[in-house]
């Protein structure tokens, strides 16, 4: 999309601008503090001159000098005008170093006075330029800033061109931006990288994503929107931030916010970025355009239908204006960007609106999106077209489409006269309804509140407080003052009364941390709804109730999950992720079946996804993700993870229980601080919604994360609070939380195997009688360590050997690799002790290959690294020091090498050393690589062994 020349980014850098920027800033230092240089490019707003401001300041406090341009469009005809801005402050300090002729042109093209021109004096010129950078970095580095490439005069881009082809190996980074505004395949970028420095980077900025847009917002105080408001932003900005931001302040000053279903209020500023283009399209074209901005999926044929005859033309002369986007493989209409619709569809009267959602009420052949126009085209209420939209809604709820169906329902209610049956509360009842299977609870609440306080209806009422209360999730503390409300509606109606008590014993659990009670209000809501004849509430009741049994460790659970999973069956509720389905995997997985889980859980999460049932979805998301995590598949689990923690992020639905389950990938295959971040996160969102349930779970989360990253005391206290939680809520299963070995384990390694065996005794009680084979493996692990401490290496060895065996022939891949890294912990420690004593350690490898090959078929990255720490410590303590390996040898080293390598002889992993160092884990791959070549070594053992050495004498 193409802007007028006077649009800028803001001036000032602001650190919530950088959002959504983690990866490339992270690119940008790897490149930069390798003595690269960084060209970054993107469309106007996308935040490239917040991007180079941030990044200029970092690799500012590396640099001797700092040379800074900015154009703009209105200057770009002044010749020599970048030159000045870049030099004119330092030509003064190294001038007597120019020759006399390269003097004279400088001088002359920066002050404008004299005959000298490029054209003229051009290769002077160009000398002098080059001359006066060496100059600069003969003093130290030089770090040259340019913003706006495209602005800048041409005569400043030769020479600067000119310059940056020849730095060669002088300490000179060049840091600039460009706004390119055409798809990045097109490479537009491409000119201003060949008149960079040789080894630039070009990184593009991308769009944010909808969750970085919602942070974005919330940080600059447009805070209150809803999550189809956010939705509805990102959308129409394209993820460009300014574009973001200006929607957002035109809502903040907007008197009434717009319904769901109409257009977004787009600021004047906006606006104007393209109706100077519109300008020079005929009135006809433009009414064309409009027709295609009402359209959901414009083509050159609908435009036909819709009388537009001449289409073809008219769209054509339009991408030519750079307003629509060609499409090479399909015959749609794209706008070049979302904003040019937008701006488009606000800029036209209403009349005009109106006449072109007629057009498409006739023209469009799906008949949801002719229900839609034929009721944009409709004022006031109108009967008829009410029944069109709710037959719309319904078709596209039985599509899978609830969102849709949703703003179809609310359409409907708006032309439903009040009369009528039904009537325009029960249309925006169903509308809420739709709304909460979408995902979109905010909207859901907003509906259902609404609606209370017209509704008199005592299922109406109760109705409307189940979306309530439903749309609170987690979170069921804020909505505690509901429940008596809806009891006294509900009055003594077993159907409603059903409701009520089930959603009852969802409190009792999530705010009272009661599963017993819990249990018990669900049995009387089954027994209610049976009276009824309500079957997908009794379904509903009996899966809670097995829930809470199965977490109980209750002997009934078998018998009442058989009870949910009779005959007859709901459809929608045999696929709720609170439905007998979702009973069945969770009994599966515990039970270790892995196999028959992940079967379960895919055909579910298939099905909710076919349905859009978006909270369904999420759930088996983080089901089949922790399938694939026991089965030792951590690459598998990861991605599925981190793919629920986006929708997560996007729903705001289930945000605590997400980031607990991607804690657990992060720290199995993934970025062990990421894990830690997650749990924790985890852990203060369920202690500010006041849910025990899973709170305990993000605690586990946080535990194991520490054990991964070595914080033993820490994994300690964690799971401390855990088992306290779960005795509190009367959690007995061991399957369900998993948490005992890692405790057990802590506890070894902080000097309590005492208490370690105390825990390992009364949970492997509880496995032995509810058959938890895989928890008991576990336990078995953890026992060994127990042992080894006590100075039994030989037990501990034959004990760890069957937990491997038993663990692997379960299915449980991860365990299975854990139990064979503890093994060669105690072979090793007891190999060392024989050894210090004089005597001969029994036989068996002492090596951590198994572990290796076994963690590595895992992709259990963060395990890896453990390994590989261990066997340098291994090699230290068993191995010889190579004599070529002097302590002296580290003063050949850089500084840079030398403080890697000091860190290596500290233990530190690559990525503790990239921390600690403010590089990247490349750049300390690399550093390492050049120590091997200088010490004449081959791995970061040999540098430990140094460290040993030096200790010793």
């Amino acid at each position: 999309m193409s802007v007028r020349g006077d649009f800028k980014e803001p001036a000032r850098a602001r650190p919530d601008l950088v959002i959504g920027r983690e990866e490339l800033f992270a690119a940008a230092r790897e490149q930069l503090s390798g003595g690269g240089s960084l060209l970054v490019h993107g469309p106007a707003g996308i935040g490239k001159s917040t991007v180079l401001r941030a990044l200029a300041a970092e690799s500012a406090e590396s640099a001797h000098t700092v040379l800074r341009c900015s154009a703009t469009e209105s200057e770009s005809h002044l010749p020599f005008l970048a030159l000045t801005d870049l030099l004119g402050l330092v030509v003064d300090t190294v001038s007597d170093r120019l020759p006399a002729p390269q003097r004279t042109a400088l001088e002359s093209a920066l002050t404008g006075r004299g005959e000298s021109t490029l054209q003229r004096d051009g290769l002077a010129l160009r000398l002098a330029v080059l001359s006066v950078l060496r100059a600069l970095a003969a003093r130290g580095p030089v770090l040259i800033v340019a913003d706006d490439l495209q602005w800048l005069d041409p005569a400043s881009a030769e020479l600067l061109g000119f310059a940056a082809r020849r730095l060669g190996e002088m300490p000179v980074r060049m840091l600039s931006a460009v706004r390119t505004d055409t798809d990045p395949q097109d490479r537009q970028h491409d000119p201003h990288l060949r008149a960079s420095p040789p080894n630039t980077l070009a990184v593009r900025l991308n769009p944010l994503s909808r969750a970085q847009t919602a942070e974005l917002l919330g940080h600059r105080g447009h805070t209150g929107l809803s999550r189809s408001t956010v939705r509805d932003i990102h959308r129409t900005s394209g993820g460009n931030p300014l574009f973001a931001l200006e929607l957002g302040r035109a809502l903040a000053e907007s008197p009434t916010r717009p319904s769901p279903g109409e257009a977004l209020p787009v600021p004047t500023s906006l606006r104007a970025l393209v109706l100077s283009r519109l300008e020079m399209l005929s009135p006809e074209a433009r009414r064309t355009l409009l027709v295609a901005s009402a359209g959901a999926r414009p083509t050159v044929a609908l435009l036909h239908a819709a009388g537009r005859e001449d289409a073809e033309a008219e769209t054509a002369h339009a991408a030519s204006l750079g307003l629509l986007a060609t499409e090479r493989e399909t015959p749609g209409i794209r706008f070049a960007h979302p904003l040019i619709s937008a701006a488009l569809y606000a800029e036209a009267s209403a009349a005009e609106r109106r006449a072109a959602h007629v057009a498409l009420s006739t023209a469009a052949s799906d008949p949801i999106e002719r229900a839609r126009h034929l009721a944009l085209a409709t004022t006031g209420t109108d009967p008829q077209v009410a029944a069109r939209l709710g037959e719309a809604a319904a078709a596209a709820r039985d599509r899978g489409a609830p969102s849709v169906a949703a703003g179809l329902g609310l359409l409907a209610a708006r032309h439903t006269p009040v009369d009528a049956e039904p009537g325009p509360d029960e249309r925006r009842l169903q509308a809420a309804e739709d709304a909460l299977t979408a995902g979109e609870s905010d909207l859901a609440r907003d509906i259902a509140r609404d609606a209370l306080r017209r509704v008199t209806a005592p299922a109406d009422r109760v109705r409307a407080w189940m979306v309530v209360i439903d749309a609170a999730g987690q979170a069921m503390a804020e909505v505690d003052a509901v429940f008596p409300q809806a009891l006294a509606d509900a009055g003594d109606d077993p159907r409603l009364l059903a409701l009520v008590r089930y959603q009852l014993a969802w409190r009792a659990l999530l705010v009272e941390g009661e599963m017993t009670k819990g249990r018990e209000e669900a049995a009387i809501a089954a027994q209610l709804a049976a009276r009824a004849g309500d079957r997908p509430t009794e379904l509903l009741a009996l899966g809670f109730q097995a829930q809470m049994e199965t977490l109980m460790g209750h002997p009934a659970a078998p018998a009442t999950i058989q009870r949910a999973l009779r005959e007859p069956q709901d459809p929608r509720v045999a696929c709720d992720h609170n439905g007998a389905g979702a009973v069945r995997f969770r009994w599966l997985i515990m039970g270790d079946q892995l196999a028959e889980a992940r079967t379960t859980i895919t055909a579910l999460l298939r099905e909710v996804r076919r349905r859009g049932m978006v909270e369904s979805e999420l759930h088996f998301l983080r089901g089949l993700a922790e399938t694939e995590l026991r089965s030792g598949h951590c690459g598998r689990a990861l991605d599925l993870a981190r793919e629920s923690l986006r929708l997560a992020r996007d729903t705001g639905i289930g945000e605590a229980a997400t980031a607990m389950l991607t804690s657990l990938a992060e720290a199995a295959g993934g970025d062990v601080d990421r894990a830690l971040a997650l749990a924790r996160e985890a852990v203060d969102r369920a202690e500010e919604d006041g849910d025990l349930v899973y709170l305990s779970r993000a605690l586990g989360a946080l535990g194991h994360a520490q054990l991964v990253a070595g914080d033993f005391v820490a994994v300690v206290r964690s799971l401390r609070r855990v088992r306290e939680l779960e005795e509190r809520l009367g959690v007995t299963d061991p399957a369900r939380g998993r948490w005992h070995g890692d405790l057990a384990e802590a506890l070894v390694r902080i000097g309590e195997p005492v208490e370690a065996q105390d825990v390992i005794d009364a949970t492997r009680a509880r496995a032995l009688r509810l058959g938890r084979e895989s928890v008991l493996a576990v336990l078995d692990r953890a026992e060994a360590l127990v042992r080894a401490a006590r100075g039994e290496q030989g037990a501990a060895v034959r004990q760890l050997i069957a937990a491997q065996d038993r663990l692997g022939k379960l299915g449980y891949g991860l365990e299975e690799a854990r139990a064979a890294y503890a093994l060669a912990g105690v072979r090793t420690l007891h190999a060392v002790g024989f050894a210090r004593a004089g005597g001969t350690a029994t036989p068996g490898p002492t090596s951590y290959d198994e572990a290796t090959r076994l963690f590595r078929r895992c992709r259990a990255l963060p395990w890896l690294r453990q390994v590989e720490t261990a066997t340098a410590t291994a090699a230290i303590t068993t191995g010889p020091t190579p004599a070529a390996l002097a302590p002296a040898a580290l003063e050949s080293l850089a500084a840079t090498e030398r403080q890697v390598a000091a860190l290596v002889m500290e233990g530190a992993t690559n990525r503790e050393i990239a921390a600690r160092l403010f590089i990247s884990v490349k750049t300390v791959e690399a550093t390492l690589t050049r120590v091997y070549r200088k010490l004449g070594i081959r791995s970061r053992v040999d540098i430990v062994r140094l460290a040993a050495r030096r200790r010793n004498g």
